[in-house]
């Protein structure tokens, strides 16, 4: 038996309540994103996970791809200690094809964790600073 979870980056439950002046320059897209700032961002994870703790992982990246010199090239499943337990490498940029998604099958998730971080990287910065946390439905 399998079970799905979908965790979707975005500013649908956002507080406004901070700074009003904040989520305007926010919202707006006036705040630099990571995207933006040449950098991999993670916008939306699904996980469907198996009982012998062997997850499938659907994870759309957004990045602005020049070509060659400047691409997306993985993401990465680590648990929260930073142990990687799966990568998925991307061998070309993807231009004009953005978000993207791709799939990791068969992650195998060590006993005890039910938390793992998502992480993007690209040719130039490397890992992104912003990784998305995801509870994992075991």
């Amino acid at each position: 038996m399998s079970s799905r979870k979908v965790i979707r980056r975005g500013f649908s439950g956002f507080n406004c309540r901070l700074r009003q002046v904040a989520c305007v320059v926010l919202l707006s897209g006036l705040w630099p994103s990571a995207a933006q700032a040449g950098e991999v961002e993670v916008v939306n994870v699904a996980v469907d996970c198996r009982e012998e703790r062997l997850c499938d992982f659907d994870v759309t990246l957004a990045h602005d791809d020049e070509g060659w010199d400047h691409f997306a090239n993985q993401w990465r499943v680590e648990t929260p200690s930073g142990e990687m337990v799966g990568v998925r490498e991307l061998l070309h940029p993807h231009v004009n094809e953005q978000p993207f998604t791709r799939r990791l099958s068969s992650v195998s998730i060590p006993d005890g964790v039910d938390i793992v971080r998502v992480c993007g990287s690209d040719s130039v910065h490397g890992s992104s600073p912003e990784c998305l946390m995801i509870e994992l439905p075991l």
